[in-house]
């Protein structure tokens, strides 16, 4: 009986998290997607009952693996929607700096 009320009110509180959630921020939470030359990771934060657009976005450079890391301040109410987004908006990040997103070499950097 305990559990069950405790499931309903995770309904109403937001306390219950899926799997990848319960993880970690830097889990992600769909197939990585092929843009490119670069792996779109999407990694949206759980925020309350909501969940900010966040990703990565992985490329090869000489053998070893280069990233850039992006948070920005829109939030959903559907994890499916975050995860969209944050694929379209990668694939914006990329278009936008070209091959200088990764020229300067840094192992990891926000964008």
């Amino acid at each position: 009986m305990a559990s069950f009320l405790s499931s309903i009110l995770s309904i109403f509180t937001g306390g219950a998290k899926p799997a990848a959630e319960a993880a970690g921020g830097g889990s992600s939470v769909a197939e990585p997607q092929l843009y490119g030359e670069c792996t779109i990771h999407a990694t949206p934060q759980r925020e309350g009952n909501q969940f900010r657009l966040a990703g990565r976005i992985e490329k090869q450079v000489n053998g070893e693996t280069l990233v850039r890391n992006f948070i920005r301040a829109d939030v959903f109410t559907s994890l499916d929607d975050a995860v969209e987004t944050t694929f379209r908006k990668a694939h914006q990040i990329i278009d936008q700096h070209g091959p200088s997103l990764f020229n300067d070499g840094e192992k990891v950097r926000q964008v």
